[in-house]
């Protein structure tokens, strides 16, 4: 394989070099926003609850509303199944990335490595890149899935001493991102059975088709498209909100901070290529093939910064709240510098034919 010719391709890609020109110039513009003072010091968290309530689950449900077929089908299931053995793989080795911790610090570090910020940094990139409902974003809300079970169960438990709560599960299940997911994905897979209503509606390119009654992407696009609408607000919203919290805060401790370092490494670096390494080993064996989309999808999931669950999680039950602090504000700096690599990388490698 000619890499020269791999990284020209994937830079001639007009998704691409939008996706990453558009992902580090809006967060630079509400980075500039902030410290210029047009948005305030609670800007960004409005933001954040904005896409997570609402652009998000919007997003997650819209990316569902299109046909079924047997390999899309079968590679969700894949990246499903992948999506829970990769947190029981880095639950475990975390433990010998920062074997020379103790304590609180060395659970804390080991949370945050495990868990990234798949939703709110993840996702979005995904849509940029392909479009909000493409199947990308399938494969994205379906990865998520195993992260929300071992985010607010094991997560939980690591980070609070203390065993499984009722709230907890409560704010897994109930979750308006997790509830968007699970409804889009049953439907998305119940759409062709006998026992559905079907109707005629027009697809895309105006052609007639009968699909299932709830298909609102073809039967009633009048509710579909609001939906499209805030769909298409959760890339941007999402950026502005993590480029105004990265004004919010000095970049000078966390800096300076060695353990935030080697932290932000094992997160944004060795983690991307852990994935790589086992799904290539997957792929050559036959065990658990992905495609070339659900391999950059996964890419990109993996090489986020700190979820924001994970941080509070530190910072509520009082450990090491400051290295968590630090480790999330220099993790996203360095994602953020990273994510146009990751793009590249993985597009290089779905040009080696090994992902089919």
């Amino acid at each position: 394989m000619d890499i020269v010719k791999a990284i020209q391709v994937t830079f001639e890609n007009a998704n691409v070099t939008k996706a990453i020109v558009s992902t580090i110039s809006i967060i630079l513009l509400g980075f500039y926003l902030r410290k210029r003072g047009t948005f305030g010091a609670d800007f960004g968290k409005v933001l954040t609850k904005v896409v997570l309530a609402v652009a998000l689950p919007a997003l997650a449900f819209n990316s569902f509303m299109q046909g079924i077929n047997y390999e899309t089908f079968k590679q969700s299931m894949n990246v499903l199944i992948w999506g829970i053995l990769i947190y029981i793989v880095l639950i475990f080795s975390t433990k010998f990335m920062y074997l020379k911790y103790k304590g609180d610090r060395q659970d804390v570090l080991r949370v945050l490595t495990d868990f990234g910020s798949t939703t709110f940094f993840g996702i979005p990139i995904v849509a940029g890149i392909y479009g909000p409902t493409s199947t990308a974003v399938i494969y994205a809300s379906v990865f998520n899935i195993g992260y929300r079970v071992f985010l607010y169960s094991y997560g939980y438990i690591k980070m609070s001493g203390l065993k499984m709560e009722i709230k907890n599960l409560k704010q897994m299940l109930l979750n308006p991102i997790v509830i968007a997911t699970f409804a889009g994905l049953i439907l998305w897979l119940i759409q062709n059975q006998a026992w559905i209503p079907h109707m005629n509606g027009l697809d895309a390119t105006g052609a007639k088709v009968n699909v299932a009654f709830y298909r609102i992407d073809a039967t009633a696009p009048w509710i579909s498209q609001p939906l499209t609408y805030l769909a298409g607000l959760a890339s941007p919203l999402a950026w502005l909100g993590i480029g105004s919290t990265l004004g919010s805060i000095s970049l000078g401790k966390a800096v300076t901070d060695r353990d935030s370092w080697y932290y932000s490494f094992n997160k944004v670096i060795l983690v991307p290529i852990i994935n790589v390494v086992l799904l290539a080993l997957l792929a050559v064996t036959n065990i658990l093939p992905v495609n070339s989309e659900a391999l950059e999808t996964i890419i990109i999931m993996m090489a986020t910064p700190t979820a924001a669950v994970a941080s509070t999680y530190a910072i509520g039950f009082d450990r090491e709240a400051v290295l968590a602090s630090n480790a999330s504000l220099l993790s996203t700096v360095v994602a953020t510098v990273l994510m146009p690599f990751w793009i590249v990388i993985s597009q290089v490698l779905s040009s080696t034919g090994l992902f089919k």
